[in-house]
């Protein structure tokens, strides 16, 4: 009995470093792409009120910006996000402890700015073993080890985003709603300690993602379905009124405590950066979700391949997704349909299918479709990989399920291997290939001019102005490379704000002129830059999400 305990948690531990490696190998590796750049800003304690705007300053010192203020406190981090950003403060306050930790950040700040995602992310793996725990001890095992070399799982954790904690919270809560489903239902009682922790974790949760309400409506939805189930409803008759009035004080209370943050929330659902999701959604929404689906266990590098290349990874993911989902189909019947397991395969499809409903009326009821976006999909993740796990450990007989299943975290392994690649779920905007666009001409004095119309056109811009002064560093002119965020509205045009700069102490450059909305034929053929007259060079145009058009400035 020892050994076999012994066993059990040796390969429990190894699930877990093996997660751990995968999260925290080449997590430097990737560029700092937009919303990793609007996590530093306000992470390191500052604003985009701290920010270099409508100037001209050295390339050389945009590292000086992320720079960390250690004597903000919380609640300043948290009027900062309340103006200038769409998000709760939690996630951000807790960067900003671990950060004050880590000081002074030196020249590997990025690598420890994705640090306190990863450790997140480790930790869900054992959150997710817990909750698998309610189907059998394999069971947990496995959870964790589908959890660890999941590349959806892998690429949350090294974004230097708020994804991995409300993931982690998301599965603690589920932990609870688990604990609460055995105990009213096998035990037929109400531990008011559990309903209480529960209530706390969800608490924490809207504190940390707004998607997390989704998760917590997900739930409260899923304990009435379960009240009213038919085939138990008669087992908790004497202790319903208890449940409900658990229910219900549990509500109330993440309620309450959400009340000091909701008239930010209802004028952060106003703001003009959730808009670039607006899209008439027909069809796209239900095969964008599957795909969501396939990258969940698979990713093979389809990006920017070659179309022969492309068309083979697509349809070896294809066919590996269709063998698992038969894996699963047939786990999930036999799950289903063994009482021991019913009511918790039950809870989770339950909570599953809930998020999913409010993904869709959320597309199509306030017409922004969030199935686009795969990282989103965080909110019920924990609840497949769970469902995943448990279908994996009845799908076949016990020789052919050993099989399945090393094949299975195989190609886990591997396709977690071309994430911290940078081979897929490469960065949006692509900042190390636009910086490589830019550096044509290395002996050349450069300046890149941003027109920016909002902050979030101010933190891509950064985004860029942070691969730029990696690829220019070398250069023996480097101080004179030049960068500058400009205003651009109707008001007042990017074009004459450049003809009002300082002259240049050069006699020629090359200007790179970045200006999102911007159509290629609306950049003028010719610009004047204080003394010096810059020429299009109309082969050197690109757009990487947003336009950047080459000037030869003389």
């Amino acid at each position: 009995m020892k050994k076999r305990l012994y066993i059990h948690y040796l390969i429990l531990i190894g699930a877990i470093a093996l997660g751990a490696i995968l999260r925290f190998w080449h997590l430097d590796l990737k560029p700092l792409w937009m919303d990793e750049v609007i996590t530093a800003i306000f992470s390191l304690g500052k604003s985009y009120n701290d920010l270099p705007l409508n100037v001209v300053f050295p390339l050389e010192r945009v590292q000086e910006i992320f720079t960390f203020q250690p004597k903000v406190s919380c609640a300043e981090i948290a009027e900062n996000i309340a103006r200038q950003s769409t998000h709760p403060p939690l996630f951000f306050c807790s960067m900003h402890a671990w950060l004050g930790w880590l000081s002074p950040l030196g020249q590997d700040w990025v690598l420890k700015l994705r640090e306190l995602p990863a450790l997140f992310g480790v930790g869900a793996i054992a959150a997710i073993y817990a909750v698998n725990l309610t189907f059998s001890k394999t069971s947990g095992l496995t959870a964790a080890a589908v959890m660890a070399v999941s590349p959806f799982a892998v690429y949350l954790s090294q974004e230097a985003r708020h994804y991995t904690l409300p993931m982690l919270l998301i599965t603690l809560g589920l932990l609870g709603l688990m604990q609460i489903q055995k105990d009213i239902f096998l035990k037929q009682k109400v531990r008011f300690w559990v309903w209480f922790t529960w209530a706390i974790i969800n608490s924490i949760a809207l504190y940390v993602h707004y998607f997390c309400v989704l998760a917590f409506l997900a739930q409260i939805a899923t304990l009435i379905l379960l009240i009213y189930y038919p085939a138990t409803a008669k087992s908790i008759k004497e202790i319903k009124a208890q449940i409900w009035f658990a229910l219900i004080v549990s509500i109330s209370a993440v309620a309450i405590s959400f009340i000091p943050w909701l008239m930010v929330t209802l004028n952060h659902f106003h703001r003009s950066e959730t808009d670039w999701l607006n899209t008439r959604a027909h069809i796209a929404p239900f095969y964008q979700t599957l795909i969501n689906w396939v990258l969940m266990v698979i990713t093979l590098p389809v990006e920017n391949q070659p179309l022969p290349i492309a068309i083979i990874f697509g349809l070896l993911m294809l066919m590996f997704a269709i063998w698992v989902g038969r894996q699963i189909f047939q786990g999930l019947r036999v799950l289903w349909h063994t009482p021991t397991t019913h009511l918790a395969t039950l809870t989770l499809l339950s909570f599953s299918g809930w998020v999913l409903l409010e993904f869709f009326a959320i597309t199509y009821l306030l017409k922004k479709d969030i199935t686009i976006v795969p990282r989103y999909n965080f909110v019920y993740y924990p609840s497949f990989c769970a469902l995943i796990a448990a279908s994996l450990t009845k799908s076949q007989k016990s020789k052919i399920k050993s099989q399945n299943l090393l094949i299975f975290l195989m190609v886990g392994v591997i396709s977690s291997i071309f994430v911290v690649s940078n081979l897929v779920f490469e960065k949006p905007f692509k900042p190390e290939q636009v910086a490589n666009n830019m550096n044509q001409n290395p002996t050349l004095p450069l300046m890149v001019v941003m027109g920016y119309r909002d902050n979030q056109d101010v933190a891509l811009g950064l985004s860029f102005a942070l691969e730029l002064q990696k690829v220019r560093k070398m250069n023996y002119n480097e101080k004179l490379d030049k960068f500058a965020f400009l205003k651009n509205s109707q008001e007042l045009s990017v074009w004459r704000q450049l003809s009002q700069l300082p002259a240049p102490a050069i006699s020629q450059m090359n200007l790179w002129v970045i200006s999102p909305g911007i159509k290629r034929r609306d950049y003028p053929p010719q610009i004047a830059v204080s003394q010096l007259n810059c020429t299009i060079d109309s082969t050197q145009h690109y757009r990487i999400g947003v336009p950047y058009q080459l000037y030869r400035c003389i």
